[in-house]
């Protein structure tokens, strides 16, 4: 087993297509684990195993990858690129104690690349920076860290640079602590004479690095000044420290493809990395509901958190990441969620799909737990001594919504049951059951997350589901006062039905529930009938007179009507008001209200004027705009929600995904005229 010291967990991140899960293939190659590399786009890698991401050729699940090297373990978290699957990267942030961020020497800094660094930011994780595929043509190693230097400065510090030749092409690559270069033959690394041309160019990386590690200590910075020389140890024990302290983000290079810097790679991870004490602290809630640090200590008792849950065919698999003590298959923990006993049962070590068996899982360590029904992602198991609760993961708000439907009738029970399971796994979609629409809402973070549920409904539960726009709960409203007059006479053998009465309704500006008064002198509508007449308003403004909405801002008034001794009865006076109010409304300028949401949008400054062009057109009214701190400018507005469906999307069209934004609902307004034949000739289609 692993000693804490000996783990690290790092979580590889970058922008969709940037070589992840290329990389994490060639350092199970380079480690042994497997004896060929497989391809994306032949459907054979061990990261990418589900049946959508091979169909797909992406990734969007978090996989954990195990690496044996030089009696340390690396387990790697190779997380998602795509937008949509920010999710999984959340969990994957939250499971790792370092970061490698992937960068292609094609694409260079890629939206992706900006957003991994800022979670990174965020969250205080050390980091490397990976320049990914610098054998294949068209890249370009120097524009790409050249754009690093520029964008976050001299805290970039390569430790393994390219070798070219005439050509420009990448052949090798120089180690610049140790000043020795290498090469790829049959995918065995072949060490070979550093070229003339560079041996000025390490010197000059080895003192930037020298003076990295000066700056970490104030006596090696003595040192450093006299001219002295350091050890390789003392460089290692800067570097890491560096590290540590964000002050420094190592770059390496190399490919996936030929397994190029792969060995360099976890080398680097294994000195320059922290290990799960060094990690981020964590913080946690206790049972008397105060805030405290939580130490990772390997002497601890037992406690892990649940970063990921696996529910499919084979079974439900709950990925931990064990924050203090040993568990083993007979550990018995608290869910500090719920309060409840759990037996942990079977152990694995999880390598893509493939689940082998261990007896315990120490300190640092990530490992999964068969058949934990109760438990869910974002859970803290602990020993019943010491009760806590670790921080949940922060899943990005689902800001995309789209009504789901079974394609054949009567299977509604179904599509729900198949997301739910699926909820298990990736928690950052919701499900409401919209009553007054009565839709089936399904909400998340883009279409191509929506798109793999639906596929994974078919796959794995048996369901064909679709999907459409969600519909937009309008609102009817009258704006004039009028006068009816409901009589219900119905006359058939024995006794007949009775009712008759004189109502005015008027408009109100509170747009809440429907009120009901009565102004009856005389007694010609008996008290014992007011209730029916009241019942029977509220059953009626439930559909309104344009489109069918239900009607707010109503006041009824009961004022005058007749009533006979024998026929007359609650139902007939609940008939009666209904007909008054069937005959009122076209008369009392009715008229729609749409729901308007406030509006939130995080942007870069470049694309204020596509932003603010596009807000117009969705009869958007502009609020303010308050800059970040971040080069940002925050824009508020309030927009009909009806112009909103597909805001997710269009704002990561007109932004590269720079963009972000928050939606909430704000009160009812009414609809422009011009606007309105066409949402009444839609609901009357509905029908």
């Amino acid at each position: 087993m692993y000693t804490a010291n000996a783990i690290r967990n790092i979580c590889l991140l970058g922008h969709s297509g940037s070589g992840k899960s290329a990389l994490a293939e060639s350092l199970l190659y380079m480690t042994g684990a497997i004896d060929r590399i497989g391809k994306n786009a032949d459907g054979n890698t061990v990261c990418d195993y589900d049946p959508e991401e091979i169909r797909r050729n992406i990734s969007i699940s978090t996989s954990v990858v195990p690496l044996d090297y030089h009696n340390c373990k690396i387990n790697l978290l190779d997380a998602p690129g795509g937008f949509d699957f920010s999710g999984a990267v959340m969990e994957a942030l939250r499971a790792a104690d370092a970061a490698i961020i992937v960068c292609s020497a094609k694409d260079g800094i890629t939206v992706g690349f900006e957003k991994a660094w800022k979670y990174c930011e965020e969250r205080n994780m050390p980091r490397f920076v990976y320049i990914s595929k610098v054998d294949e043509d068209n890249s370009d190693y120097n524009a790409t860290f050249n754009a690093l230097r520029e964008k976050y400065g001299n805290k970039i510090a390569p430790v393994v640079v390219p070798i070219w030749d005439a050509a420009k092409k990448v052949t090798g690559i120089i180690d610049v602590l140790n000043k020795r270069a290498y090469e790829m033959q049959n995918l065995k690394r072949v060490e070979i004479a550093v070229p003339d041309d560079k041996v000025s160019v390490i010197e000059e990386f080895n003192d930037a690095l020298k003076e990295a590690v000066a700056e970490t200590d104030e006596e090696l910075m003595d040192r450093f000044f006299e001219g002295d020389d350091f050890t390789y140890a003392e460089m290692i024990k800067g570097l890491h420290q560096g590290v540590k302290d964000l002050s420094l983000f190592p770059v390496l290079c190399g490919s996936g493809v030929n397994c190029l810097g792969s060995l360099m790679l976890m080398d680097h991870i294994i000195d320059l990395l922290p290990n799960p004490v060094e990690g981020n602290y964590h913080k946690a809630t206790t049972a008397d509901g105060s805030v405290e640090e939580f130490v990772v200590s390997p002497g601890g008792v037992p406690a892990a958190f649940v970063w990921k849950t696996v529910s499919d065919q084979y079974g439900k698999y709950s990925f931990v990441k064990v924050l203090s003590g040993v568990i083993n298959s007979d550990t018995t923990l608290v869910n500090s969620r719920t309060g409840e006993t759990e037996k942990l049962g079977r152990l694995y070590s999880m390598c893509g799909k493939k689940n082998t068996e261990v007896k315990e899982l120490t300190c640092g360590d990530i490992g999964a737990i068969g058949k934990m029904d109760k438990v869910k992602t974002g859970d803290t198991l602990c020993d019943p001594r010491k009760v806590v609760s670790l921080k949940g993961i922060p899943y990005p708000a689902p800001c995309y919504s789209v009504a789901i439907a079974p394609k054949v009738k009567g299977q509604e029970e179904k599509v729900g049951i198949g997301l739910n399971r699926l909820n298990e796994e990736d928690p950052s979609f919701n499900l409401v059951n919209n009553a007054e629409t009565h839709q089936l809402v399904l909400s998340g973070t883009g279409d191509q997350q929506l798109d793999v549920l639906v596929a994974k409904l078919k796959s794995r539960f048996g369901v064909d589901a679709v999907l459409s726009p969600a519909k937009v709960a309008y609102r009817e409203k009258i704006k004039k006062t009028v006068q009816a007059h409901g009589r219900h006479k119905k006359q058939t053998g024995g006794s007949g039905q009775f009712g008759d009465v004189w109502m005015r309704f008027e408009p109100q500006d509170e747009q809440d529930e429907m009120i009901f008064a009565e102004e009856v002198f005389g007694g010609s509508v008996p008290r014992n009938f007011y209730p029916a007449v009241e019942k029977g308003i509220q059953e009626a403004v439930q559909k309104g007179p344009l489109a069918g909405y239900p009607m707010v801002g109503l006041k009824a008034v009961l004022y005058d009507g007749s009533y006979h001794p024998v026929d007359s009865n609650e139902m007939a006076f609940k008939m009666a008001a209904i007909l008054a109010f069937k005959e009122a409304m076209p008369n009392a300028m009715p008229t729609l209200l749409e729901p308007i949401g406030s509006l939130a949008v995080t942007i870069p400054d470049s694309y204020m004027g596509d932003v603010i062009g596009d807000l117009n057109k969705r009869r958007g009214r502009v609020m303010g705009m308050n800059p970040d701190n971040e080069g940002n400018t925050i824009v508020e507005a309030e927009v009909p929600m009806a112009e909103m469906s597909t805001y997710a999307i269009d704002l990561r069209a007109m932004t590269q995904a720079r963009g972000s934004f928050t939606l909430t609902f704000e009160r009812y307004e009414e609809v422009p005229k011009q606007n309105q034949a066409k949402i009444i000739a839609d609901a009357k289609n509905d029908e």
